[in-house]
């Protein structure tokens, strides 16, 4: 991250969604909290063209560069490929509180809604939602940060010579696809659902400095798909769960698990007590993403050769970034060629057909767990992560299969390709993030049911279900798009 002026600018390399977020989280209250979050798109609906879900993950490439609590964020849909999966949670801010449905993100870090007066912020959204802005005048406990406030001078290590006392403490924030947002840092309340029992919930409050977004530009003033802004959930010390942990609020601890047959799952931040999660590989030390150490990669159980110098992100270690907020898996050219070989050697007499230029399709009437590898990868630690046929194929229609796996030629600051995990490999199973012990594992698991979560105050230990939150006026209004997209797949396969 390279700090200017009043700004705050940042290039991310991975996939689909996050804003650095400079974030400080108050909780005037103790205890187990809720967001309600919710899905773009529910289950397997086929919303969206293919190429809208590549340029959905190719913006997350340019924006990837007390007591304990615990925080459940209630979920909806799923991060399909056959849908550009976005996440979203609906939060009060303000007083009265105002909803503002932000998207949810693990690869990025900094809070920032919609402004009043915004240039070039969206005014509709095909989410099943109407598009809200935040103005200073309307909350009582509104209150714009200054360039001479502890919160500007440690965001920006110290208070630059271009910001004075008593000017606004500026945020702006560059995108490797071109898009960015700017504006400044304003103080209010946030509204949140406490758990108080096995999924049972009342409404407290909090205080946190959030970005006031004044300027859009690219797919964040355009997209058909908007939010009113974003929520990261990356480790920096300005991030939420950063910020609730220094205030004693939470351990630095959060989970998700993420059904892509029903849709919807389970998101908390908090201490999970069930299921154990075993399975666990260290996070690489300084690294602005939740990135790990990868050792191999089989395919039906043959390996594939990964050597240093073609596999990583950073420096010469094989490396990979785990981010929920991406949805396809992304491989590095050299990896990608001879696995995808392995991944269609048992099914030589497939016609595979390329559909939107990006993916790879085919027709097939058996059950794909039965004709195609499993895929595991093999990561420090003698962990572990298994992704089955039906998780990596997804189905455009009837008996035409896609591949969700891609080969991804973006490169890193430092000229390595860059390998990211993203739902297609996530889904189906509950992943932890423990930064207090700067580890991440996962276990497979059933995300329509529930996890347990511990309250250190109480001592209790409270069930959290799965969500499946979803507006059907979105899988509407996407009706149109899918028909239109069937039609032009199925001209490429019969063709």
């Amino acid at each position: 991250m390279a700090l200017g002026t009043t700004t705050t600018t940042t290039t991310r390399v991975a996939v689909l969604g996050g804003i650095l977020l400079f974030f400080a989280f108050v909780l005037n209250v103790s205890g187990n909290l809720v967001f309600s979050v919710n899905h773009k798109f529910k289950g397997r609906d086929k919303q969206v063209s293919l190429s809208a879900l590549k340029e959905h993950d190719a913006r997350r490439h340019g924006r990837l560069l007390a007591a304990d609590a615990a925080v459940d964020l209630q979920l909806g849909g799923s991060g399909h490929p056959s849908e550009a999966g976005l996440y979203f949670a609906k939060i009060g801010i303000g007083s009265p509180p105002k909803d503002f449905h932000v998207q949810v993100d693990t690869g990025s870090d900094l809070l920032w809604v919609n402004c009043e007066a915004c240039e070039n912020c969206p005014t509709k959204s095909n989410l099943g939602f109407k598009l809200s802005v935040y103005d200073t005048k309307s909350s009582s406990t509104s209150n714009k940060v200054t360039c001479d406030q502890e919160f500007c001078t440690s965001t920006l290590n110290g208070r630059l010579p271009s910001c004075k006392p008593n000017m606004l403490c500026n945020y702006n924030i560059a995108y490797g696809d071109g898009s960015a947002t700017s504006g400044y840092y304003v103080k209010d309340n946030i509204q949140l659902d406490k758990v108080t029992g096995n999924h049972q919930t009342t409404s407290t409050n909090g205080t946190v400095i959030f970005g006031c977004g004044a300027k859009q530009s690219g797919n964040l003033g355009k997209s058909p798909a908007a939010v009113d802004g974003i929520l990261g959930f990356g480790q920096a010390n300005a991030s939420i769960i950063s910020q609730l942990a220094s205030s004693g609020k939470v351990k630095r601890q959060f989970s998700h698990c993420l059904d892509n047959v029903k849709g919807g799952g389970i998101y908390a931040i908090g201490e999970v007590v069930e299921p154990k999660v075993k399975n666990t590989t260290p996070l690489l030390p300084n690294m602005p993403h939740y990135t790990v150490s990868m050792k191999t990669i089989e395919v039906g159980g043959d390996a594939i050769e990964l050597t240093t110098d073609i596999f990583g992100l950073f420096g010469d270690r094989k490396s990979a970034v785990i981010d929920s907020g991406t949805t396809l898996a992304y491989l590095t050219p050299e990896v990608f060629e001879p696995f995808i070989k392995k991944i269609f050697a048992r099914q030589s007499g497939l016609k595979l057909h390329t559909v939107e230029e990006q993916f790879t399709c085919f027709e097939y009437t058996g059950k794909v767990d039965d004709g195609f590898p499993i895929v595991k990868f093999g990561f420090k630690g003698s962990a572990s992560l298994t992704v089955y046929p039906h998780d990596y194929l997804f189905q455009l229609r009837d008996n035409v299969w896609c591949s969700g796996w891609q080969s991804n030629s973006m490169k890193s600051k430092d000229g390595k390709s860059v390998t990211l995990l993203g739902d297609l490999v996530l889904s189906n199973k509950l992943v932890l993030y423990d930064l207090e012990n700067q580890a991440i594992g996962w276990t497979d698991y059933n995300c329509t049911s529930s996890i347990k979560l511990k309250d250190d105050k109480s001592g209790q230990v409270y069930s959290v279900g799965a969500h499946n939150l979803y507006s059907a006026s979105s899988r509407i209004m996407g009706t149109l798009l899918t028909f239109l997209l069937l039609v032009f797949a199925m001209l490429q396969i019969l063709l």
